[in-house]
């Protein structure tokens, strides 16, 4: 018999959903929340490698996400120089199988509506708008007080709420995010023709500067800048902004530069990293995807690990009859393989920074090496 029979979710992104979905198609009952009012309104673009599309065929929406995204299978890589040469087109790793695309670009509203209608198809009950404000557990169960005034127990509690997780605060993890020292600027618009896969263009003034196709007519373009304090900037200066960098770059990014044009569009963040370095529970609380790990964007594995994340704690939940089994086990599958993509996604930006060539065909094909087994 099960370990569980009734969860409770935080945090209705990739992870969360996920883990909804896998628990409630066998049997479990799973409430889902959500802090925010509408998580498949928010995000621009996302870049889904094979490991993650191999996830995402096992939770029975890769019709739709093949449908609504855009596969390729090749990487490009561009000069910074007036002609943004393309200097070599590499097939790239297949790390979900040879049946996939190597990698897929979509609007990531749409993936979180995928996965959202997949998990209500499962039988999880959703609710948005709703954050936890206590956690108090026991031997047996965990109650869980939500903003709304309503209560319940379960026998689990997943926290899957993000790099900023409140959940693993909660639980007493004093591990927290560290700044790597870079910044990205996003922009969702327009996919020119000359658009077909991703080219990234390392050099110039700029760290990198690259785009994804996210489907027929749309892409996301971003580039990567040394950290800054860009949080004064009004939407139209921080158009303005991405418009001058994207200056310094050519080939298909005229083209993307000219449809650089809504300021609702664009969005900065920093890159920062963590990862918890042992158990990610306390007692029957557990925390997973960007809660217990997160990266840099350099390996775009980031939903991948955090699907793997899912997969593998659902399978040992339902597969086990005693929590105290659970946690080793997922230790022993996730963590080496959450930090290795990590400390390699460090290890990108480490080059980068420092302007060094490094053997990067090397790191990215050890990780992709690494994924292309099932978690």
């Amino acid at each position: 018999m099960p370990a569980i029979s009734s969860v409770l979710v935080i945090g209705a992104g990739t992870a969360g959903t996920a883990t909804a979905i896998l628990l409630a198609e066998r049997g479990v009952s799973v409430d889902l929340v959500e802090a925010k009012p509408d998580i498949a309104a928010l995000g621009s673009g996302i870049t889904l490698q094979g490991n993650a599309l191999r996830v995402l065929r096992d939770l029975g929406v890769w019709e739709q996400v093949r449908e609504e995204g855009y596969g390729y299978d090749t990487l490009g890589l561009r000069a910074p120089d007036p002609a943004g040469t393309l200097l070599v087109e590499l097939e790239d790793h297949r790390t979900g199988g040879p049946d996939l695309p190597a990698t897929m670009g979509m609007y990531r509203p749409a993936l979180a509506r995928i996965l959202l209608d997949r998990a209500v198809e499962a039988g999880a009950k959703v609710r948005f708008g709703v954050a936890v404000t206590e956690l108090a557990q026991d031997a047996d169960g965990v109650d869980a007080t939500f903003a709304d005034g309503s209560h319940g127990r379960y026998d689990l509690v997943v926290g899957a709420d993000g790099v900023r997780s409140w959940t693993r605060r909660a639980i007493g993890i004093d591990v927290e995010p560290e700044a790597v020292g870079m910044g990205i600027w996003r922009a969702f618009t327009d996919r020119p023709d000359s658009v077909t896969r991703t080219d990234l263009i390392y050099g110039g003034p700029s760290y990198i500067a690259g785009y994804c196709p996210t489907s027929a007519d749309s892409l996301y373009a971003y580039i990567v800048e040394p950290a800054q304090d860009r949080t004064g900037l009004s939407s139209e200066e921080g158009l303005a902004v991405m418009r001058e960098l994207a200056g310094a770059f050519h080939g298909p990014w005229d083209e993307i530069r000219g449809s650089l044009t809504d300021p609702t569009r664009v969005n900065h963040t920093h890159f920062e990293s963590h990862v918890i370095d042992g158990p990610w529970n306390r007692g029957r609380v557990v925390v997973i995807g960007d809660a217990a790990h997160s990266c840099p964007p350099t390996l775009a594995q980031g939903a991948a690990q955090a699907l793997e994340d899912a997969v593998v704690l659902a399978e040992l939940l339902t597969s086990h009859d005693d929590l105290a089994t659970v946690w080793p086990a997922l230790t022993e599958r996730r963590l080496p393989r959450a930090r290795a993509v990590v400390e390699a996604s460090l290890q990108l930006c480490t080059w980068l920074k420092a302007r060094e060539r490094g053997d990067v065909p090397g790191l990215m094909a050890g990780v992709a090496t690494l994924v292309s087994d099932p978690a």
